[in-house]
């Protein structure tokens, strides 16, 4: 099957096969907001489509244009991103937004190129914006569509070394017209059935052209090298009470969890810091350890627990207990709340 022939074929599984998302247009209707697809695309970035579509809803009804984003406090945003992960992707969305508020008039840039300047839009999210929002003949490469693609050519080279490869196959593919419904339809065909694990190839509208499906094991591709185990680091968190309320502080605005509300802990290290660091003057209990997966390393944080007699030398932000869910903390401490909680819950 020639490029132009299996892009065309894909195109018209789309037709009848695009799933319907809160920031997509279906086929044939008039492309979406810019805004739109660039706050999915931020969003979706390592992250699966039923995460983002309840923080997507949130975010376009609090702030339903660039400007109003722009305009908001970095905390309320990094707040409204508390468990989605990835926080700079945060942090770059709200600085994203105010330059193309202050350096474009509030409008989006329509090429590759000129979306690429912009904080946190990289070779993927510029070329996804360029092709979606204003039908651009640009190559969008996420992982589903790797997949795909090395599924289609069985290429034996393991990722990510394939990626050139890949990628060149990808340009290739891409269509002059109808760029943004061929990258969706990619996307979706990669997220429905050419998926990781169990690949439905028998609903393919490519497995005429499919190298991978005739070794009789699809599921092979994309070859991938070795993951090196990741290193582990420690811990303590501290659960604070005063009068009802527990002690937050707020994290520097750059470095891990920048910016976020968080339990006063430890700097985080291979060797656990044990009670050695512990705020002087408080009878500590152990509620137990949390255990949480970043990028680079693996984090294994006790969380341990006493009540201050007064405020004095806790600096920070005394939160009512009655609405911590409120306060935006990240996932990792969001654990250690709910770690807390259940053993109250138990002594009592």
């Amino acid at each position: 099957m020639a490029d132009m022939l299996l892009s065309d074929a894909l195109l018209r599984w789309y037709r009848s096969h695009a799933r319907a998302l809160p920031w997509r247009a279906q086929p044939g209707e008039a492309p979406p907001d810019a805004y739109r697809v660039w706050l999915s695309e931020i969003m979706l970035q390592q992250t699966t489509v039923a995460a983002v579509k309840p923080y997507f809803s949130a975010f376009t009804e609090r702030w339903p244009t660039v400007e109003a984003l722009a305009a908001a406090a970095n905390a309320e945003i990094m707040a409204a991103w508390a468990g989605l992960g990835y926080y700079a992707r945060a942090r770059n969305l709200h600085a994203c937004a105010r330059a193309i508020v202050s350096d474009h008039d509030g409008k989006f840039p329509e090429t590759e190129a000129e979306l690429r300047t912009l904080p946190g839009i990289g070779a993927y999210t510029g070329a996804a914006i360029a092709a979606i929002a204003f039908g651009k003949s640009a190559t969008v490469v996420d992982a589903n569509v790797e997949r795909v693609i090395a599924r289609l050519h069985a290429i034996e080279t393991p990722l990510p070394k394939a990626r050139p490869a890949i990628r060149a196959i990808a340009e290739s593919l891409t269509p002059e017209i109808h760029a943004g419904d061929f990258a969706q339809a990619m996307m979706d065909l990669g997220a429905t059935i050419c998926t990781a694990r169990n690949p439905d190839c028998q609903r393919c509208p490519l497995q005429g052209a499919c190298l991978a499906f005739r070794t009789d094991d699809p599921g092979r591709f994309p070859i991938k090298a070795p993951k090196k185990a990741k290193p582990v680091r420690r811990g303590t968190a501290y659960w604070i009470e005063r009068n009802e309320t527990v002690l937050l502080v707020r994290h520097p605005e750059r470095g891990m969890l920048g910016g976020m509300r968080a339990l006063p802990s430890t700097g985080w290290r291979e060797a656990s810091p044990g009670p050695a660091d512990a705020p002087a003057g408080i009878d500590w209990t152990r509620y137990g350890t949390v255990s949480h997966v970043f990028t680079h390393f693996a984090l294994e944080l006790e969380v341990v627990g006493g009540r201050a007699l007064t405020d004095e030398d806790h600096q920070g932000e005394w939160w009512p207990i009655a609405t911590i869910e409120e306060a935006g903390l990240p996932t990792l401490f969001a654990k250690a709340v709910a770690l807390v909680g259940a053993q109250r819950e138990n002594d009592q």
